[in-house]
């Protein structure tokens, strides 16, 4: 974009004496004429810049003409910067390194105090994903899909609007064309992946609440967790989303958006656990105990 470039030639102007229009050209890969374009446009927001002609001569901020080097504090750069790390496990390319190029070798500290990695087990494809969407979102083009999940899987087609990190996972929201409303769909459950060829022309959006995707709901769990897995609560609700129960157990009650989602849940905690509410959920993990214990027992040696 241009108005990236024309920071990045303002940046660089900050950081050497002079440089010329072709190590420009280069640097942000458009042609010499494009470079003068912007050097005009420079001139014109009010940064004298001077250009000097023959050997030796280059492009230059005008002697005694002052522009604020700390725009950022230190603390502030470095965290933009291990944000921008972060994109990096996720990224075709690294965002990191751009500003680092952008900026002296004073400007970051090179020590890492904060490390974040937005990566999947499924590293390539997530990455690959993720660059499509955007690129889909940038030029609001359609994007089609195949989505697994409880019910089997079926065919989509979105118009995407945000790209999500919410709890360990990759989502990507939009107007799903199939249900005529907005969704949420998880990255590692999204395959074969196509961008249309047409434009599509960007609705009104209303206000992205994602409790209603994540927690808020009308299934009211209440259950019973041993001792032992009070760390996992905690991990995942904090110390305050239990009170002591009977025998020492571990009282947790929350709402729910999504059986699917609660019983996937309960099922993870195994034996650790005993649904007090609701019924219907009581109901579903005794015939999947029943079913279990079938196949163990059709396989016992």
């Amino acid at each position: 974009m241009k108005i990236d470039r024309l920071i990045g030639i303002i940046t660089i102007l900050l950081q050497k004496d002079q440089v010329t229009a072709p190590e420009l050209a280069e640097r942000f890969e458009v042609s010499r004429r494009t470079i003068n374009r912007d050097i005009e446009d420079i001139c014109q927001a009010g940064i004298p810049l001077v250009t000097t002609q023959g050997y030796g001569g280059g492009i230059s901020i005008e002697d005694g003409f002052k522009v604020d080097h700390t725009l950022l504090t230190q603390e502030e750069l470095q965290l933009v910067f291990s944000g921008l790390k972060g994109l990096d496990s996720v990224s075709e390319r690294s965002h990191s390194l751009r500003l680092a190029e952008k900026l002296s070798a004073t400007a970051i500290n090179t020590v890492d105090t904060m490390v974040i990695d937005l990566a999947a087990h499924y590293q390539k494809p997530l990455t690959q994903k993720i660059s499509a969407i955007q690129e889909a979102i940038q030029n609001k083009r359609h994007i089609s899909f195949c989505y697994c999940y409880e019910k089997g899987d079926t065919q989509r087609t979105i118009e995407p609007y945000k790209l999500i990190f919410k709890w360990s996972a990759w989502y990507v929201w939009g107007y799903c064309l199939e249900r005529q409303d907005f969704r949420l769909f998880k990255l590692n459950r999204l395959w074969d992946l196509e961008t249309g060829t047409n434009s599509f022309v960007p609705r009104d959006l209303p206000d992205l609440e994602l409790d209603q995707y994540f927690s808020a709901g009308g299934i009211h769990l209440k259950a019973l967790f041993e001792e032992n897995q009070k760390y996992r609560l905690i991990e995942e609700y904090g110390p305050d989303c239990f009170q002591i129960g009977p025998k020492g157990r571990l009282l947790f009650e929350r709402d729910f958006v999504s059986f699917s989602n609660l019983r996937e849940w309960v099922l993870s905690f195994g034996s650790q656990v005993e649904v007090l509410e609701p019924e219907r959920l009581r109901a579903d993990l005794r015939r999947q105990a029943e079913k279990m214990l079938e196949i163990y027992q059709e396989h016992d040696i």
